[in-house]
């Protein structure tokens, strides 16, 4: 399989765990290996906003544009919530007994399902 790249990002990080792109906005983030999330305006190819999770990898992160949101899971089993426009923790919640790796936001309704390496997902 083929793949056509319209448009690519480079930019020198810490390593990239996760990546999401947001529905209405032309911005991409990034979690970072080292505790950070970037967002990447893609048009401009600039750094627009940068926030540190924690001190471990961040392994998962979501846009939740309808609340000017992003959803992070890391290292530590921790699910965070951080407001993408002020950059406050709304949020945070221990989710895990071990690290989180995926995170999945419902388009409509207010769910999240975490999973992690632990025998369980978190709704």
């Amino acid at each position: 399989m083929r793949l056509d790249v319209k448009r690519g990002l480079t930019a020198r990080s810490d390593r990239v765990k996760f990546v999401d792109q947001h529905p209405s906005e032309p911005w991409m983030l990034a979690a970072l290996y080292n505790g950070n999330i970037h967002v990447w305006n893609l048009e401009s190819q600039q750094l627009v906003k940068s926030f540190e999770v924690c001190d471990l990898p961040v392994r998962a992160a979501k846009f939740v544009a309808r609340k000017n949101w992003v959803v992070s899971g890391s290292d530590d089993m921790m699910v965070r919530v951080f407001n993408y426009n002020t950059l406050e923790r709304v949020h945070q919640f221990e989710a895990h007994s071990d690290y989180v790796r995926c995170i999945v936001v419902h388009p409509t309704q207010p769910f999240v399902l975490t999973s992690s390496g632990d025998d369980k997902a978190l709704c």
